[in-house]
């Protein structure tokens, strides 16, 4: 069972912000921005690459959750999202998540 799928389960710790039966937020333990979270649905799905119709409307349902949450989450000045994927993209949990950045202004390259 991959790390993600243990924080979804309880039996890893997180700092969680949201969770709701499709998804949890969390802030991430080495942040590369002021507010910075992790957007990861409970079902496990390696990458973007091996999503299903079903997956993908389930992800759907957490950028609708994510879109209610903006000013609580800090991030009503805006936010950049990421979806690494594979070991040249520098994934290195292989569960689908989204990072969030935000909380200050992003350098203008993407990292």
């Amino acid at each position: 069972m991959c790390i993600f799928c243990k924080i979804v389960n309880n039996e890893i710790p997180s700092d969680k912000v949201y969770e709701d039966e499709k998804m949890i937020i969390i802030k991430d333990i080495n942040p590369q921005a002021k507010k910075h979270y992790l957007m990861i649905p409970k079902a496990h799905f390696a990458d973007i690459t091996e999503m299903s119709k079903e997956n993908a409307l389930l992800m759907a349902d957490c950028f609708m959750k994510l879109a209610t949450m903006v000013d609580e989450l800090g991030l009503e000045d805006g936010f950049r999202l990421v979806s690494n994927k594979g070991v040249n993209g520098c994934q290195t949990v292989p569960h689908l998540h989204i990072h969030i950045l935000g909380g200050e202004k992003l350098d203008d390259k993407m990292c």
